[in-house]
């Protein structure tokens, strides 16, 4: 296990307008660096939309998924998001982690937001998803997940944690923004592990601001270094592996459950 590079893109998504989010992406990713991983807001193509008969995509000619392995190739690093999937008659919020040899490990979101109406278009996820990359045991997490903390209880497994760092990947609105940075910090904290949760900016196509405040909190609760912005940005973050064990090794509260 080593340190891990994440780097968080907080951008304002175009709405439903794939070739300008490609375009906004591609912007940044001409400016990356020597990172493991990159984190892009749900939907990053779309925004966070119910308009699934006109975006959503097969898994198998995925126009979105292409772009992404593209962009892992090239950048020789790992890349979390989710897209619009439709398989068969079902269309899902698909979290989709991939690999730079094009690898692809998928999380369907299992918690709809229904004041959003999302529960009336996307069929709901069933199962807890932990990818390994680098040495560390990640669980992919999609906004709205982050408001259920039964869905991610960590637990030693064969004498060492089920994971390590806890994605959350989002469109969180600026109403409750305040929501969003207590519960990344009580799922760092009741877990022992990494949060990092990427936001979007702007305003989305029904009038719903976004303020990002994209964060990450180590297992002490204590929030990493990320400039606080409200606007377009990409910060690049390492989690430190020693930190993690050292803080498990002299708080083993894990074990306990």
């Amino acid at each position: 296990m080593q340190d891990l590079k994440v780097t968080l893109l907080q951008v304002d998504q175009a709405w439903e307008d794939k070739q300008g989010n490609f375009n906004k992406y591609e912007a940044v990713f001409s400016h990356l660096v020597e990172t493991d991983l990159v984190l892009l807001p749900e939907m990053f193509h779309t925004g966070f939309s119910m308009n699934v008969s006109a975006l959503a995509e097969d898994w198998e000619d995925s126009e979105g998924l292409n772009f992404l392995k593209k962009w892992a190739k090239q950048l020789d690093s790992s890349i979390y998001t989710s897209l619009i999937i439709k398989e068969g008659t079902y269309y899902y919020n698909r979290g989709v982690f991939v690999y730079p040899n094009s690898e692809v490990k998928c999380y369907d979101k299992r918690k709809s937001f229904g004041l959003g109406g999302e529960d009336q278009f996307y069929k709901a996820g069933n199962d807890e998803v932990i990818v390994e990359w680098k040495g560390w045991r990640i669980n992919l997490q999609i906004c709205y997940d982050l408001r259920f903390p039964e869905l991610i209880r960590n637990r030693i497994e064969k004498g060492v944690a089920a994971y390590d760092l806890l994605l959350y990947v989002a469109n969180w609105p600026k109403k409750r923004i305040a929501h969003w940075d207590v519960l990344l910090r009580a799922r760092a904290i009741e877990n022992q592990c990494y949060v990092v949760g990427v936001n979007r900016i702007g305003t989305d196509g029904n009038g719903l601001e976004y303020c990002g405040e994209s964060a990450c909190y180590n297992a002490l609760g204590e929030k990493t270094p990320f400039s606080d912005v409200k606007q377009l940005t990409f910060e690049t973050i390492t989690l430190n592996q020693s930190d993690l064990q050292k803080t498990r090794q002299n708080l083993p509260f894990l074990i306990d459950r």
